[in-house]
């Protein structure tokens, strides 16, 4: 199970590197998404089997399971949303202001980055 989790986290790793690399804002948000839902696979992998509730009562011997990468995942699912409604506000007014999702290049960057290196 540990295998088919890791090889699942390294392709949503890569897809969404994909799409972040690109120009649309709309991809680069899925990009996003995809690489928080890998990271959460991670975590969740690196948990081990899991075993008895973490409650321990009085006589109770063998594994249990440990209740922080539950945690560590939840406090990141929050995280990710907070991102990606920013980063949708972000997309709606790039699409009310100019009509597309586009990201365009900072040619002023471009140009001052092309000057230091002169």
């Amino acid at each position: 199970m540990t295998v088919v989790l890791a090889i699942t986290a390294g392709v949503l790793f890569a897809t969404g590197t994909y799409l972040l690399l690109q120009k649309m804002l709309s991809r680069v948000i899925v990009g996003l998404g995809l690489i928080a839902h890998a990271a959460n696979l991670i975590i969740l992998g690196s948990g081990g089997e899991p075993g008895a509730p973490p409650v321990i009562e009085e006589g109770t011997t063998g594994p249990y399971s440990d209740p922080l990468e539950q945690a560590l995942i939840l406090t990141a699912i929050v995280i990710t949303f907070g991102i990606t409604a920013f980063l949708l506000a972000l997309a709606y007014r790039s699409w009310t202001e100019q009509g597309s999702d586009e990201v365009e290049d900072d040619i002023e960057g471009l140009l001052s980055r092309i000057a230091t290196i002169a």
